[in-house]
C-alpha cells in the first residue's frame, strides 16, 4: 500500500482551517483584534489560548483544540470566531439581530468587560459592522452614519452588495463599517465580504504601525545624514585627523547597522500587510456608487502616502548605511595609504641609518689597522732589531722598513676577516 507523505492531511487541512462565517442579512458583527504593544511575532500563544478557554468557560462553551489557531462556536446568543494569527489575535462576534439604534456598540458587551481588561495584550482595532437589505435610503443612512469627509463607499462583488465606511473610530471606541447586501445574496458572501472589511482594516492598521517608528528613525536619520555629511566634506582636508574620522565613520556605520536590525521586522511586516489590504480590496470588484470614493480610492489618498514615507525611510536608512561603508572604505585606504607612507619613510630612516653604522664600521676598521698596524711595527721591530744591528741597522731603519708591508698585512688579514663575515668588500 502507498504510504502518505506525514503532513499530508495536515497540509490539506491547513487550506480549510479558516472558513468564512454565514451571516444572513439584518444582523451585526462585532470585531476585536488583540495585539501585544512591541514587535515580537514569537509571542505567548498559550497565553492568548487561555484567555478564549476563558471566556468560553464562561458560557459552557466546547474548547478548540490543542494547537488550534481557529475556533467557531456559539457563545450564550453570540456566534464566536477566534482566529490566532502571527503577531495578533482576533474575535468576531455575530448576531442576526439589528439594534434599534445603529451602531450603539451593544454587541460589543458580548464581550465581558472584566474579561476584556485581562486581555494578553491591547486593542489593535475594533469594528461594529451593520447589515441591512438594500433600499432607496441608503444615502440618507450614509449621511447619518458616517463622516462625509471621509466617508468610502462602493459597490462590490458585481454590485450583490454595497459597502460603505469612514474608518474613523467613534466616541465608543470603535470604527464602523455599513454592509447592504442586494436581495438574494447567500450568506457565506456576506460572511465573505464582513471578512474582508476586518481584514481591509486589521492590516492597513497592522501597516500603519511602521509609521510611528518611520517618523522616529527619520529625526535620527536627519542628524546622522549631517554627520555623514560633514565627514566625507574633511576627507578632502590635507590636515584631516584621519583616524579620529574613521572611528566617528564606524560609530555611525554601527548605529545605522543597528537602526536597520531593529526596524527590518516592522518594515518587512509592513510591506506583506500592504499587500493584503491591496489584495482584499481588490477582490471586492468595487464600482462606483454615486460619485462616492471607494475604499481603493480612500487607501489611495489616505494611506498609501504613509506607506510611502515608511519605505522611503527604510530606503533611506540603507542608502545612508551604504555611504558611511563607502566613506569608511575610502578613509580606511587614505589610513592605509598614510601608514605605508610612514613605513616607507622608516625604512629609509633604518637605510641611512644602516649607511652611516657602514661608514662608522670601515671608519673604525681603518683606525683599527692603524693602531694594529701600530703594535705590530713595534713587535717586528724588536724581533728583527737583533739581525738588523748586525746588518748595521739602526731600530729606526728598521721601523721604517717594517711599516709597509706590516701594514699592508694587517689590511690584508682584517678584510679577509670582514669577507667572511659577509661584510662586503
Amino acid at each position: 500500500m502507498l504510504k502518505d507523505y506525514p503532513q499530508r492531511y495536515e497540509l490539506s487541512n491547513e487550506l480549510h482551517a479558516r472558513p468564512f462565517p454565514a451571516m444572513q442579512i439584518g444582523g451585526e458583527a462585532a470585531f476585536l483584534a488583540v495585539k501585544r504593544p512591541d514587535d515580537a511575532a514569537n509571542r505567548d500563544r498559550g497565553a492568548d489560548r487561555a484567555h478564549l478557554l476563558a471566556l468560553l468557560d464562561r458560557f459552557g462553551a466546547d474548547h478548540p483544540k490543542p494547537g488550534a489557531t481557529h475556533y467557531f462556536g456559539q457563545i450564550g446568543r453570540y456566534r464566536l470566531k477566534w482566529e490566532s494569527h502571527t503577531e495578533f489575535v482576533t474575535y468576531t462576534l455575530f448576531t442576526d439581530r439589528l439594534a434599534a439604534k445603529p451602531f450603539d456598540g451593544e454587541i460589543f458587551r458580548g464581550f465581558p468587560a472584566d474579561w476584556l481588561a485581562e486581555a494578553p495584550g491591547a486593542r489593535l482595532t475594533s469594528i461594529l459592522i451593520r447589515v441591512e437589505a438594500a433600499d432607496d435610503a441608503i444615502p440618507e443612512r450614509l449621511a447619518e452614519w458616517f463622516v462625509p469627509e471621509s466617508l468610502a463607499a462602493s459597490a462590490v462583488l458585481d454590485r450583490c452588495a454595497v459597502i460603505a465606511g469612514d474608518f474613523r473610530i467613534d466616541e465608543t471606541g470603535h470604527l464602523r463599517f455599513a454592509l447592504f447586501p442586494e436581495a438574494g445574496t447567500g450568506e457565506r458572501r456576506v460572511g465573505r465580504i464582513i471578512q474582508r472589511l476586518c481584514e481591509i482594516e486589521t492590516y492597513k492598521t497592522m501597516s500603519m504601525l511602521a509609521l510611528p517608528r518611520a517618523r522616529e528613525l527619520g529625526a535620527r536619520l536627519s542628524e546622522l545624514d549631517s554627520r555623514l555629511s560633514d565627514l566625507v566634506g574633511r576627507l578632502r582636508e590635507a590636515d584631516c585627523d584621519a583616524e579620529a574620522t574613521l572611528a566617528e565613520l564606524l560609530s555611525i556605520g554601527s548605529e545605522l547597522e543597528t537602526m536597520l536590525a531593529r526596524s527590518a521586522f516592522r518594515f518587512g511586516a509592513m510591506g506583506a500587510y500592504t499587500a493584503l489590504v491591496e489584495q482584499r480590496i481588490e477582490v471586492l470588484r468595487e464600482e462606483r456608487l454615486d460619485g462616492r470614493q471607494t475604499f481603493a480610492e480612500f487607501m489611495m489618498r489616505r494611506f498609501d502616502p504613509a506607506m510611502r514615507t515608511c519605505r522611503s525611510v527604510e530606503k533611506r536608512m540603507g542608502t545612508l548605511a551604504e555611504r558611511a561603508r563607502r566613506a569608511g572604505d575610502l578613509l580606511s585606504t587614505r589610513v592605509n595609504v598614510e601608514r605605508a607612507d610612514q613605513n616607507r619613510e622608516l625604512l629609509m630612516s633604518m637605510d641611512r641609518r644602516a649607511a652611516l653604522q657602514l661608514r662608522l664600521q670601515r671608519t673604525v676598521e681603518g683606525l683599527s689597522v692603524v693602531a694594529i698596524g701600530y703594535y705590530a711595527v713595534n713587535l717586528v721591530t724588536y724581533l728583527a732589531y737583533p739581525v738588523g744591528a748586525a746588518a748595521g741597522l739602526s731600530k729606526e731603519m728598521i721601523s721604517a722598513l717594517a711599516v709597509v708591508p706590516v701594514v699592508a698585512g694587517v689590511w690584508w688579514v682584517v678584510r679577509r676577516i670582514r669577507k667572511r663575515a659577509g661584510g662586503g668588500s
